[in-house]
């Protein structure tokens, strides 16, 4: 624990997701999965690794931006970190000077969760534990340690935080030894992007089905006939009683979200995600609310900028699934607020884990939630794309739908150095080629 981080590296990597429109969606059509990668080294060898996630274009500014942030870091002793973690959140993401970037929010904050991320993973490998792992066994004071309550405690205290998490104790070693069994569910995106053809979409789910899936989700938006057409399919093809959800990635104002998806409410999705923009708390109450009679829930949070905003969006009802990200909010400790928040609220959590590392990372978070905050899986699911696990050290295990809990010390975020090295954009082996090509 006195290892003392001597130096922070970022690189540009890029995967060129966009050729097969992997990703593909309404808003986003020619993806390609990126990320800005973190390394931290510390006097005595040990590192941490660390990743935000991207969609290409940009990932540059991100990388600048951690660089900017780096002299925050350097210099501190894990000890210190860990031992006032809310007080070195703070430090980074509301730096005088800095937060006018922010504050908590865009560019600057996809750079503090990098670094964020790095810091966790060190400390997991540290303590020779998965993150979920030391997270779980923390007590409920350390974890509320690492909050920072600032803004939230109009909707949640410190008090209620530890009362949560001490009325979650009874069971949790139940809990831990069931999910290492049978493992946490998990719904699929990676059969029905938008720009896949029909009978891909068919082999897809087809073959999804028969690897135990029972969950799908959908892109829509681009197109009305379209999304009815292919949801039918693919209601066909999945049968009546799994679940279907729908996502349109923030294309509608609000009346036309409503249309939209009321024209879509026989095939019954569970919930239509990001059906405007994510910004825009009270459309997504009035969203809510009128689809309600539909049963059709809302779920948003993949580009929900910080806490204050996930407060707001439980307060006004305006979503029944919250859907956490691992490098959208500001790491490991601004998601441990929102988790308390919706169970103080009763929305259950399903974190979004579309794109490159995002899968490897959320699964550590989820876990937590079930043991030491939630104690419940009802109408709770983490999503799970299958792309580019194979670059990771320490990859997703998957078995019957269901995340397997992480076995190897840190944050499952640590790339092959060759997967770095072959798509470090512009340098690398992988984008040399396509530009030669």
């Amino acid at each position: 624990m006195l290892h003392k981080i001597i130096n922070l590296t970022v690189k540009d990597v890029r995967f060129p997701t966009s050729l097969e429109q992997h990703g593909s969606d309404a808003m986003h059509t020619d993806p390609d999965y990126s990320l800005a990668y973190v390394v931290i080294d510390t006097d005595v060898g040990a590192k941490g690794f660390g990743l935000t996630f991207t969609l290409g274009k940009g990932t540059e500014i991100v990388v600048c931006a951690v660089r900017t942030l780096a002299g925050l870091v350097v210099g501190k002793s894990l000890q210190e970190i860990v031992s006032d973690f809310r007080g070195f959140y703070r430090l980074l993401s509301s730096d005088s000077q800095m937060r006018w970037l922010g504050p908590e929010k865009g560019v600057i904050h996809l750079a503090t969760a990098a670094v964020l991320n790095a810091v966790w993973d060190l400390w997991a490998r540290a303590e020779g534990k998965p993150l979920w792992k030391l997270l779980v066994d923390m007590d409920p004071e350390q974890i509320v340690s690492c909050i920072d309550f600032r803004y939230i405690t109009d909707a949640l205290t410190q008090e209620e935080a530890l009362e949560i998490l001490r009325k979650a104790q009874e069971g949790k070693q139940q809990r831990e030894e069931q999910l290492l069994k049978e493992g946490y569910p998990a719904y699929t995106t990676s059969c029905a992007w938008l720009g896949y053809s029909d009978s891909q979409l068919r082999q897809l789910c087809t073959d999804a089905l028969e690897s135990g899936w029972t969950k799908f989700k959908v892109k829509v938006g681009a197109d009305l006939q379209d999304d009815r057409r292919r949801c039918r399919l693919i209601r066909e093809i999945i049968g009546p009683d799994n679940a279907l959800m729908i996502d349109a990635n923030q294309k509608w104002d609000v009346a036309q979200a409503i249309s939209w998806v009321s024209s879509l409410a026989e095939f019954r999705p569970l919930w239509i995600e990001e059906p405007t923009s994510p910004d825009d708390i009270l459309g997504h109450a009035a969203i809510s609310k009128a689809l309600a009679p539909l049963g059709v829930g809302v779920a948003t949070g993949e580009q929900c900028q910080n806490r204050v905003m996930f407060k707001q969006f439980l307060q006004a009802s305006a979503l029944q699934f919250v859907q956490i990200d691992s490098c959208r909010l500001g790491s490991v400790n601004e998601n441990l607020a929102v988790l308390l928040m919706a169970h103080k609220f009763q929305v259950p959590v399903c974190p979004h884990a579309g794109g490159v590392g995002l899968c490897e990372l959320v699964q550590h978070i989820i876990l937590f939630d079930y043991i030491s905050v939630s104690r419940s899986l009802r109408n709770r699911m983490c999503e799970y794309t299958d792309h580019l696990h194979e670059h990771f050290a320490s990859p997703v295990v998957i078995r019957n739908a269901h995340y397997m809990p992480p076995e190897d010390p840190g944050y499952s975020a640590e790339m092959l150095e060759s997967s770095v090295q072959t798509h470090r954009y512009p340098e690398g082996d992988a984008w040399k080629l396509r530009a030669d090509g």
